[in-house]
């Protein structure tokens, strides 16, 4: 399908300067360093600031993240106001009640000098988070119209695609600013990489058609390391033609599914994507930490598994040679993108439009405005396939084993990477045992 000439514009003007994130990404590729970022949010600002302070000084090339509380993701910022006249704890930091002096005095002596804090959220209609970041003098975020919609929220697709089409507007009237889109994080996993990938490209052309001049485009890490390695690159290949003239990098998220629960495991698995992202020239990497199986990671814990990833990419050898395609992993995204731009010039409109018919359907996803008619499963090699597709214009391969795929079988898959490590960390017999006492 030949690409839509709206979608392919003349030369566009040079990126402007880049704010204090876009720049610190930038800084670790001249250095030759893997950025590395923490999930963490605190509504306690001596604790956020101690959290801020210990990433800053981590040794990895790190940046910050003010992870946002759910009453200010949803919009109830008086909730959020109320914890804190009360005392009581929040599961994020309220950016909207905390005011923006009080935002501004925590990040100003931190950032600049290499070092950035991007705000994330989990919001459909974020318009009042982005208010606050900018008026706190914060320039970076994430999200996006479908995957902060699908994923979190009931709110209808039109409405989230509305809401976020007025906050990149608002996001790209300031200068330097930076937005990130969670589309290849679609549901954490079991989603094929071909969706993801086409998913973050094309909300990076939401975010350019609303204005944004420098974005980044992620990719959760899956089961198969080859298969991930395919995917990042053909991420890599999308966002240099339909991003091209802006500037942009891509994100790697360590395996969201469930995590190893043993220590050895889980620095595996968190090795195992530093490593990933050097081999595809990734610029920047989300860590989980060893106690994401047991409880909440502390300050500590964040700070371990920064540095940890930090070494473990500065053992890795430069990036690898183009894939050989054996997933076929780009040729999927390229029919998936153009598929959707073909549909109408606004790419918010394209998106809803697309999902309505189902030609982007997300697997496993229950929200009222997915069809919900594809299925994936992991072969015998670990790598995830499409069992079924709906009506994407893209193939299943048959399913050699099954025709249906059970509820024993989802819930094998959403254990696979977590016994893998496990396994390979314990050996089989001690895995075994541990295993049988776990559940005994």
């Amino acid at each position: 399908m030949e690409r839509s000439l709206q979608h392919r514009p003349g030369t566009p003007p040079a990126p402007p300067a880049p704010g204090t994130f876009a720049a610190a990404v930038a800084a670790g590729v001249r250095a030759g360093e893997l950025v590395v970022q923490p999930r963490m949010g605190f509504a306690d600002i001596p604790r956020m600031r101690e959290g801020l302070h210990a990433v800053k000084q981590a040794r990895a090339r790190t940046v910050g993240t003010l992870t946002i509380d759910s009453y200010t993701r949803v919009g109830d910022n008086e909730s959020a106001r109320q914890a804190l006249a009360d005392g009581t704890d929040l599961n994020g930091y309220p950016i909207v009640a905390h005011g923006p002096r009080t935002t501004r005095e925590l990040t100003r002596p931190l950032t600049g000098s290499g070092f950035a804090v991007q705000v994330r959220h989990g919001s459909a209609d974020p318009h009042h988070i982005i208010q606050a970041l900018l008026d706190a003098g914060l320039d970076a975020t994430e999200g996006g119209p479908v995957s902060y919609c699908l994923p979190y929220s009931r709110t209808p697709l039109d409405d989230s695609v509305e809401a976020w089409a007025r906050s990149c507007e608002l996001l790209a009237s300031r200068p330097g600013t930076h937005l990130e889109s969670f589309g290849g994080c679609m549901l954490g996993q079991l989603c094929p990489p071909g969706l993801l990938v086409a998913l973050s490209v094309l909300e990076g052309v939401f975010f350019r058609q609303r204005g944004l001049r420098s974005v980044s485009l992620s990719y959760a890490q899956q089961t198969h390391h080859a298969q991930d390695v395919e995917a990042l690159l053909a991420l890599r290949t999308l966002a240099g033609e339909y991003l091209d003239g802006i500037d942009w990098h891509v994100v790697l998220y360590t395996y969201m599914g469930v995590f190893p629960r043993t220590t050895e495991g889980a620095l595996g698995l968190l090795r195992d994507s530093a490593r990933l992202a050097v081999l595809t020239g990734t610029e920047r990497m989300i860590v989980k930490t060893p106690a994401e199986a047991h409880r909440i990671p502390t300050v500590q814990d964040n700070v371990r598994a920064l540095e940890e990833a930090a070494l473990a990419a500065a053992g890795c050898a430069g990036p690898a040679a183009p894939a050989d395609q054996e997933f076929g992993v780009l040729a999927e995204a390229r029919t998936l993108v153009e598929t959707v731009l073909e549909l109408h010039p606004d790419t918010g409109r394209a998106l809803a439009d697309a999902f309505r018919r189902g030609l982007l359907d997300v697997p496993y996803c229950l929200h009222a405005d997915n069809a919900n008619r594809s299925r994936s499963y992991i072969d015998a090699r670990g790598a995830l396939q499409w069992h079924s597709t709906g009506a994407m214009p893209i193939r299943a391969l048959p399913a050699p084993e099954r025709e249906r795929l059970r509820a024993d079988d989802l819930l094998g898959m959403l254990s696979y990477t977590q016994e893998s490590f496990d396994r390979a960390a314990l050996g089989e017999r001690r895995y075994a045992v541990e295993s049988t006492q776990a559940s005994s």
